[in-house]
C-alpha cells in the first residue's frame, strides 16, 4: 500500500539528508523553479521546503543578510505538498476548487506576529522563524494578496 512520499530532499540541491524546513502557502509554489506543471489551487495544506545543512546557511543569509528569497531557485519538485484526489474524473462531477484563504491567513498572521517580535527585540524569536516569515511575507507581495482577505 503507498503510505505517501517520505522522501523530503533537499529543495536547492537534493540532497537526501535535511536539517531544517520552512512552510509556504500553496499559492506561492509558482514562484518555485519548475512549478509550471503544478495545480496549485488544488494543493491541501502548506506546502513544506527542506534544506541541507550547507544549503540553510545559504537560505539564512540570502534572507537575512542580503534580502532576498531563494524560492526561485527552490525545485518545486522537491517540494512536500498533498493534492486533493481527482475524484471528478471517476464520477465525471465538478467540486469546486479547495478554499486556501484560511491557509493564507494563518500564514501572514504568524509572518507577521514574528517579525513585529523580532522588531520589539524578543530573545525568542528563532531565525527560522525569521526566515520563514520573511519569506512568506515577500512571496505573497509578489503575488498580490487578495486571498487573504477576511470573510
Amino acid at each position: 500500500m503507498y503510505t505517501g512520499r517520505t522522501e523530503k530532499p533537499c529543495c536547492l540541491c537534493g540532497h537526501p539528508e535535511t536539517a531544517h524546513w520552512i512552510e509556504i502557502p500553496p499559492r506561492t509554489i509558482q514562484l518555485l523553479k519548475h512549478a509550471d506543471p503544478i495545480a496549485w489551487r488544488d494543493i491541501e495544506g502548506s506546502v513544506s521546503l527542506y534544506f541541507c545543512r550547507d544549503d540553510w546557511e545559504t537560505v539564512r543569509d540570502l534572507v537575512l543578510e542580503t534580502g532576498m528569497s531563494p524560492l526561485p531557485r527552490c525545485n518545486a519538485g522537491r517540494a512536500s505538498f498533498v493534492l486533493r484526489e481527482d475524484f471528478e474524473a471517476f464520477v465525471n462531477a465538478n467540486r469546486s476548487e479547495p478554499d486556501q484563504r484560511p491557509i493564507e491567513r494563518d500564514a501572514v498572521r504568524d509572518a507577521e506576529d514574528v517579525l513585529e517580535r523580532h522588531h520589539a527585540g524578543d530573545p525568542l524569536v528563532e531565525e527560522r522563524d525569521l526566515v520563514e516569515a520573511r519569506i512568506v511575507t515577500w512571496a505573497l507581495a509578489d503575488l498580490g494578496s487578495p486571498a487573504v482577505a477576511d470573510d
